[in-house]
């Protein structure tokens, strides 16, 4: 038990930023930070490297597509543009569609705020991982890439570790059961918790340094 433990704790010390922070997104419970979130699920959950997705993520910021009505009113070519400018080519112009789309829909039926879809949630996860789903293009895969991250401020999601967060777990030698997970995290934040082991998932590089500082 104490080895595993060991190897959560490197785990989460050494690769435990979240993919928010990665983007730059100093998440909190407000309007801008929670669509920049979505937007970046949106971007992470096609088959493409996680690090253009977070270019891109980024280049749509610094473009100043930041907010849902930002989003909608700028234009397809121009979102299309600004995914090139990141290096989300392969999926632009589908991409550029969602995202107007998804914008709209934030606005039309949320009032450009997601915190009204937690709220209609009202605490229920597998409700909130529905209602995530209706936006265009973020399918089961997207919406608990947004679930992994936003559990660090909105703690009735905590702890959520989905599918991929397990087959690190599998990976690293660790249970794959969420409660030993999170007994063995002690009092490691969930979301740094779920990156590590998305990461360990991802690339065998992160497994390997978590077990030999953790040995």
């Amino acid at each position: 038990m104490s080895g595993q433990r060991d190897v959560v704790r490197e785990l989460v010390r050494a690769h435990g930023r979240t993919f928010a922070e990665e983007a730059g997104i100093s998440l909190r419970d407000t309007p801008q930070p929670l669509y920049r979130l979505l937007v970046l699920a949106l971007l992470l959950s096609a088959r493409i490297r996680g690090s253009i997705a977070v270019d891109t993520a980024r280049e749509l910021y610094d473009s100043g597509l930041r907010a849902p009505r930002r989003m909608a009113g700028a234009g397809w070519q121009r979102r299309v543009d600004a995914l090139g400018r990141g290096g989300y080519r392969r999926y632009d112009e589908r991409t550029a569609t969602q995202l107007g789309d998804g914008a709209e829909l934030l606005i039309e039926r949320w009032g450009g705020d997601l915190r009204r879809v937690r709220k209609a949630a009202d605490g229920d996860v597998g409700k909130l991982r529905r209602l995530l789903r209706e936006f265009p293009g973020l399918g089961p895969a997207g919406a608990d890439i947004f679930l992994r991250e936003v559990q660090r401020v909105w703690p009735e999601v905590a702890p959520f570790l989905d599918r991929k967060a397990l087959d690190g777990a599998a990976r690293l030698g660790l249970p794959t059961d969420p409660d030993r997970l999170v007994k063995l995290a002690g009092d490691s934040d969930p979301a740094a918790l779920a990156a590590g082991l998305v990461r360990a998932a991802l690339d065998k590089n992160v497994t390997e340094d978590s077990l030999r500082h953790a040995a």
